[in-house]
């Protein structure tokens, strides 16, 4: 007779009820799994990316100054974006990990432990951002726009905590995959922000700060959603027990080791940004900043696709290597490479063709119409880019899910902070094409960082299949 632990037994109990169907999709099919989980999060992302669309054409109302104001404030909401993602990736990696190894009970201790860190992370971005956000804008070029800037990023700041569980609770449900819901939660909130911002911002006369009231009080509902499935409701997966709580070094160090990374390889990209609109602003003016703001908005839509085929990457993988059944997490990867090629390819297309019109959008007022050749311009070269992330997103994403996130970490560096900013600056500097030479920066040093980590994660994968379950993906930190 077969012996069961004390894990298997619990684990396969909580399988008896309706609500762990996503935990028989992590442990079927990986082709399937990757369907059935990204679907739902494609459908979330695309909503949520066409809301900021919609924000910034709103906001385009109010001049390009408000536009520029946008701009300078995007990279520092990515930062509360990127640790409130990267923390929600560790602690779904870890948790999905836990489910792979029949392990329910460290799946609810990582998930208590994810919740309390983002507690902490919330006081520590919260008050020093806040305070100083004048200091910030000035030190960063805003200029004339400096206190629209401070305006909308006060708000942003000083509601940071729903960002944070918003993020961090639908990675959870995510990671026991339960998508679905997490789609229902972010479309929810999405197509919430999407009717009041008008009503923030012209019919409350509140201006640009009216659009961060419009996207806290969405993203509030979106937590209220989770925060009832999660605490109250209490029909997922994974449990919480607050009581007697006390950190497990062995925990911190299993979500921080993808965590850490994760929050970086996104900080990075904040830094990018802080570092492009600098470029901009010395090539042309705060006009730039608005067009690459405005642009990258448009991209971020783009590559919704790809953010939420990476998603279910993160969790099928996190499965795969918690049973090690390193052939499943191969054909994940390179099943949903194919599928983001062949998405992407056909998005770059239609950007390409319809630029014209999709910057007729956001340049209708007279205070904006200049800036629509550039933002035209911009849109055509940048699509070159999309079937490019497919490599680097979804490779990244395995190295998460496997828990080795300092590998796709020292990939992305490479991408972000020397060679987008060097080609950048080298194109718009020393070749002297101006704020077009920024533009094919952006596309070349992505373009570079992607093909960079897809041939790493390829080796990494040939690696582990010859050495076999010896190898321990998961508890390596590099």
């Amino acid at each position: 007779m077969e012996l069961k632990t004390a894990a298997d037994s619990n684990f396969s109990e909580s399988e008896e009820s309706p609500e762990t169907k996503g935990i028989r999709i992590l442990e079927g099919d990986p082709k399937k799994a990757i369907i059935k989980l990204a679907v739902p999060m494609i459908v979330a992302m695309s909503v949520q990316t066409l809301y900021q669309l919609i924000d910034t054409f709103w906001v385009s109302g109010l001049g390009a100054d408000a536009l520029a104001a946008m701009g300078f404030v995007f990279p520092f909401y990515f930062i509360s974006m990127a640790l409130s993602n990267g923390l929600g990736i560790g602690g779904g990696a870890a948790i999905s990990r836990k489910i792979g190894a029949r392990d329910k009970a460290g799946a609810d201790n990582v998930a208590v432990h994810t919740i309390i860190i983002m507690m902490l992370l919330v006081l520590i971005f919260t008050i020093p951002f806040y305070v100083f956000a004048p200091h910030i804008f000035s030190l960063v070029g805003a200029g004339k726009t400096t206190d629209l800037a401070v305006a909308y990023a006060r708000v942003i700041f000083l509601g940071s905590i729903v960002i944070f569980f918003t993020n961090v609770a639908n990675s959870i449900l995510r990671s026991e995959g339960d998508s679905k819901r997490a789609m229902y939660a972010m479309v929810l909130g999405a197509a919430l922000n999407i009717v009041i911002d008008p009503i923030f911002i012209y019919t409350f006369k509140m201006g640009i700060a009216g659009a961060a009231w419009a996207t806290l009080l969405s993203l509030a509902v979106s937590s209220a959603m989770m925060l009832n499935w999660l605490f109250f409701k209490k029909d997922t997966f994974v449990s919480f027990d607050f009581k007697d709580f006390s950190f497990e070094k062995s925990i911190i160090n299993d979500i921080f080791r993808i965590a850490v990374p994760a929050s970086s390889q996104q900080l990075s990209m904040s830094l990018s940004m802080l570092v492009l609109n600098l470029i901009i602003v010395n090539v042309s003016s705060t006009d730039g900043v608005a067009v690459y703001s405005t642009g990258w908005r448009v991209a971020t839509i783009a590559i919704a696709p790809l953010v939420g085929i990476a998603t279910a990457v993160v969790s099928v993988s996190g499965a795969a290597f918690g049973a090690k059944d390193f052939e499943k997490a191969k054909t994940a990867h390179t099943y949903a490479v194919k599928v983001g090629l062949l998405i992407e390819g056909g998005v770059a297309a239609f950007t390409f063709i319809f630029a014209p019109q999709i910057a007729a959008v956001f340049t209708q007022t007279e205070e904006a119409a200049h800036i629509a050749p550039d933002l035209i311009q911009f849109l055509r070269i940048i699509c070159i880019f999309y079937p490019t992330v497919s490599l680097g997103m979804l490779s990244t994403s395995l190295f998460q899910g496997a828990g080795k996130g300092f590998s796709a970490l020292t990939a992305n560096l490479l991408r972000t902070i020397v060679f987008t900013p060097l080609f950048a600056a080298f194109f718009a500097f020393n070749l002297n094409m101006g704020q077009v030479g920024a533009w094919w920066g952006i596309v070349a040093g992505n373009a570079i960082g992607a093909g960079v980590v897809y041939v790493w994660v390829k080796l990494y994968l040939s690696t582990i299949l010859k050495t076999g379950p010896l190898h321990k993906p998961f508890e390596q930190g590099i």
